[in-house]
């Protein structure tokens, strides 16, 4: 007999689930990052007196991420974050969906590409006092640039009156890029940067929190950036851009030489 969407959302409750968790994170998934990476974690005051729930969101452009922001929260908070991830990725199989389960309390997102995904589900799990990690970009950068934000997260915040939490990861990318088969190698520096809750103002819509959340993200990172000498998220933009208009231009050199390869036939 199928669980009701109540009974489904049991274990993202539980008091068992959450000491079950916060065993795997301290136990297991804190001590693997920290034997990859050298982890600096900075602003972890502004979140001493934060309470459930609130939606956590940082930059997403690593293997790495979900993870890193989850063990940065203090125990009392981080056992009990459900993490969204993409139910077409992370829940077609046992085998992946198990560990996201585990450690990261993970639940399935409806991308609209199939796979596993309840809509309505992180609306349901705040409304249970369950504070939620979400990657506002929808997807990892490949490049290292910030994308742009779908305004879900934002639209999240306001209806259910909590706070966003922005948390800045800067370094991630380089440690464990998407395009990147294996470990972190020589233990990369990546630093944690938590800043303040930040509330909607009343009246405010989804789009324009949403994009004060984004600016506030790039502020954090590129902060940390500049002081500790790391690209900065607008680097990673430029960087992207001259490569597009590099592939482009070859793309229309090539073009061009092939147009005229076929008038030298046609004569």
């Amino acid at each position: 007999m199928a669980k009701s969407p109540e009974e489904q959302r049991n274990r993202y409750t539980t008091k068992t689930g959450a000491v079950t968790r916060q065993t795997a994170q301290m136990l297991l998934l804190k001590p693997a990052l920290q034997r990859l990476l050298r982890i600096r974690i900075h602003g972890a005051a502004n979140i001493g007196d934060l309470d459930v729930p609130f939606v956590l969101f940082g930059n997403h452009s690593s293997h790495l991420d979900a993870p890193l922001l989850l063990t940065s929260l203090p125990s009392r908070l981080g056992k009990q974050v459900a993490v969204g991830a993409a139910g077409d990725h992370f829940y077609d199989k046992w085998w992946k969906a198990a560990p996201m389960s585990l450690f990261l309390n993970g639940f399935p997102i409806d991308r609209g590409k199939g796979g596993k995904g309840q809509r309505g589900m992180s609306a349901a799990l705040l409304a249970d006092g369950v504070p939620l990690m979400l990657f506002p970009e929808g997807t990892r950068s490949r490049n290292g640039a910030l994308g742009s934000f779908k305004p879900g997260v934002a639209s999240l915040c306001i209806s259910n009156g909590c706070p966003a939490l922005p948390i800045a990861l800067v370094g991630a990318h380089e440690a464990w890029p998407a395009q990147q088969k294996h470990l972190p190698r020589s233990r990369p520096e990546v630093h944690v940067v938590i800043g303040r809750p930040m509330y909607p103002i009343p009246g405010e819509i989804a789009h324009t929190f949403s994009e004060r959340m984004r600016r506030q993200l790039i502020e954090m990172h590129d902060t940390t950036a500049m002081a500790y000498g790391r690209k900065t998220l607008s680097e990673f933009a430029r960087t992207a851009a001259l490569e597009e208009a590099t592939r482009t231009e070859i793309a229309n050199l090539a073009d061009e030489a092939k147009h005229q390869a076929e008038i030298q036939e046609d004569r």
